[in-house]
């Protein structure tokens, strides 16, 4: 299944800097390995040491922020939209 990718500005430089690409995977895990394999190095930008969503990272399916739908396991249907959104904070 393919799927878009919006990428951050500060992982364009991973990308070549294109804002979007295409991966493939039936889950969101799928995907990230896709990405690693196309623009190695991502894929540890979204992902911890233990392979878990960064803490101050936000992916989403579509319109669903997946730390609140199956996280790594959410499913990416054909023509998918993921969006990797960096968390902003300050004060």
């Amino acid at each position: 299944m393919s799927v878009k990718v919006r990428i951050p500005t500060i992982l364009r430089t991973y990308t070549g800097g294109a804002s979007e690409v295409t991966a493939d995977g039936a889950t969101l895990a799928d995907v990230l390995e896709s990405l690693e394999g196309a623009y190695p190095g991502i894929r540890a930008r979204v992902l911890d040491d233990a392979g878990k969503l960064r803490r101050f990272v936000n992916v989403y399916v579509g319109e669903e922020d997946v730390r609140f739908t199956s996280g790594l396991s959410t499913p990416t249907p054909d023509g998918a939209q993921v969006s990797v959104i960096p968390a902003v904070a300050g004060g």
